[in-house]
């Protein structure tokens, strides 16, 4: 490769695009660290989808065989009516459009736990701290971590999530690229008392849905509840007992499995509570700090993209940074390569478009025709756009020293 540029970089989160980021840069020569406010990663969780180009890169990372082990492998969806009756049981793939022989679903902390052992023998770690202030100039970016300790890096690059702190230092308040899309959700563990297996139960009514979803024969399952809020609920974001509360009393009074799931909300010890939101940028980058995954372009997970978003873009972020002799025109391919692929796939849904979680008695009706329609059909044809972008090849390694 016809390349200079190489540096240190500090990459701000450890979920799925900061490590497989840092894998990349790593294997290309650059001095990597990863920041990340939690003081260890985060186990469990909800299952997420790697469909497409997603599993190319995880193939190509050699970590393929790990993720395949982990594969859930859900075999059954079914919808329940407010009173617990069956509407509908169904293949996930007819819901998904997933491609059942490639395509895989893990859960969270799982694909998190493949990722750090792919890279902690070559990337420094930092956990349980945070970047607190960010200050560039025309040859590098002065960080100051939560911590008080203050360091020079080449390139910063935000992997922190939709609530981006990196967002927020380079380019301002979250609120001029957050897309409200209508709805809040609470994840959570809690003990499967429910006989689940290899299968997810959704309860629902206008406005409201709970689900219990159970991951292969583990003891636990993952509880949701998702609810439409018109406004979200900005307050809350960094503030779990107000979350508790938010929940608590929007369900307050629901029958099925609503009181138990409430409870455990209540206790949980993983509580992730977040809003169904996109993040819609004019640019990743600027100056010499860039933003991957969700921080620059969160689908929601109404899309089932994320995870392979972040995985996508954290390749071909590395890729440009290894081809391109500065920075600025690094980044700028990054975006040329990227930025269709995440339109498209960001474009799955829109404003107030939850096809699964209907607000109002007759998208319910419409929701539930259509969930009887798919039950008599076998599992529907693969999405384009979750398809939709070539990789380029991965280049040989080249040693920093």
């Amino acid at each position: 490769m016809n390349t200079t540029f190489r540096g240190k970089v500090l990459v701000s989160g450890a979920s799925i695009a900061g490590p497989a980021l840092a894998y990349w840069l790593h294997q290309y020569g650059f001095d990597v660290t990863v920041v990340e406010k939690a003081g260890a990663l985060r186990s469990g969780g909800y299952p997420i989808d790697l469909r497409g180009p997603a599993v190319d890169v995880a193939e190509r990372m050699g970590i393929l065989p790990q993720l395949r082990a982990a594969h859930v492998n859900t075999r059954r969806l079914t919808f329940l009516n407010p009173d617990g009756s069956t509407i509908a049981r169904l293949n996930p793939n007819s819901l998904m459009h997933g491609n059942d022989g490639r395509d895989l679903e893990i859960r969270r902390g799982d694909l998190g736990d493949v990722l750090y052992a792919a890279t902690r023998d070559g990337v420094a770690y930092r956990f349980n701290d945070s970047i607190s202030g960010l200050g560039q100039d025309d040859d590098g970016v002065d960080v100051t971590f939560g911590s008080g300790d203050r360091q020079r890096f080449d390139l910063v690059v935000g992997a922190d999530g939709l609530h981006s702190r990196t967002r927020e230092l380079t380019f301002g308040a979250e609120e001029q690229f957050h897309h409200y899309i209508g709805y809040c959700f609470a994840g959570f563990s809690l003990p499967n008392t429910f006989g689940l297996s290899h299968e997810a139960v959704l309860w629902s009514k206008p406005g409201k849905a709970a689900a219990l979803y159970a991951v292969r024969d583990y003891p636990e399952v993952t509880g949701l509840l998702n609810f439409a809020r018109p406004e979200p609920p900005y307050s809350a974001f960094r503030n779990p007992e107000a979350q508790r509360e938010l929940v608590a009393e929007v369900f307050a009074g629901e029958g099925w499995e609503i009181p138990g799931l409430v409870d455990a909300m209540r206790s949980a010890d993983d509580l992730f509570f977040d809003v169904v939101s996109q993040i819609r940028m004019p640019n990743w980058s600027s100056g010499r700090v860039a933003l991957v995954g969700d921080a620059a372009h969160a689908p929601s997970f109404l899309t089932g993209q994320g995870s392979s978003l972040a995985m996508v873009g954290a390749y071909l972020l590395a890729h440009a940074l290894a081809t391109h002799e500065d920075h600025a025109a690094a980044f700028a391919a990054y975006e040329d390569s990227a930025r269709g692929f995440v339109e498209l796939n960001q474009n799955l849904v829109g404003e107030g478009d939850a096809t699964l979680f209907p607000a109002t008695d007759e998208a319910m009706v419409a929701r539930n025709e259509m969930l009887r329609q798919l039950s008599e059909l076998p599992p529907g044809e693969l999405r384009p756009e979750h398809y939709a972008i070539t990789l380029p090849d991965v280049l040989s390694r080249v040693d920093s020293h």
